[in-house]
């Protein structure tokens, strides 16, 4: 089973972004980054994380480039990597980049659709996601 957790915007100033989506919609920052290919914010919900994220480099920011700004990519928390990377490849999804870490370490393993949309998977999920929440009764 995978679930959607994992939402990343490409915004060219990640805290400035962040005070807006904590301040209007109440989501609380749990980790940010600043490393070779990229700088970034990351929040929560308390279910879905949330990464607001400026890139450095145009191989991690991808095709659309270091100054696009808007939702870059999305993220599923599965439960078997390899079961779904066979399902994307067969399905017509084409790796990017990334590879599982050995030792059950932080990773994604990035994908682009056959529309060309970017889609994360990692068994490890992102902070301040959680996996599994009990689903509301649909009336």
């Amino acid at each position: 089973m995978a679930r959607l957790r994992h939402i990343a915007m490409q915004v060219p100033d990640p805290h400035k972004a962040a005070e807006f989506y904590m301040r209007v919609f109440g989501m609380h920052k749990v980790g940010e980054t600043d490393w070779e290919n990229a700088r970034g914010v990351y929040l929560s919900d308390g279910v879905i994380n949330l990464a607001l994220l400026d890139y450095k480099t145009v191989d991690a920011a991808g095709k659309r480039g270091c100054g696009f700004v808007g939702i870059h990519h999305i993220g599923f928390w599965v439960d078997d990597v390899t079961a779904t990377r066979e399902a994307m490849e067969a399905a017509g999804g084409q790796h990017w980049m990334g590879e599982p870490a050995e030792g059950g370490g932080f990773y994604e393993v990035k994908y682009h659709d056959p529309n060309g949309v970017v889609v994360d998977i990692t068994e490890n999920g992102w902070g301040g996601a959680v996996k599994d929440v009990v689903a509301a009764e649909v009336k």
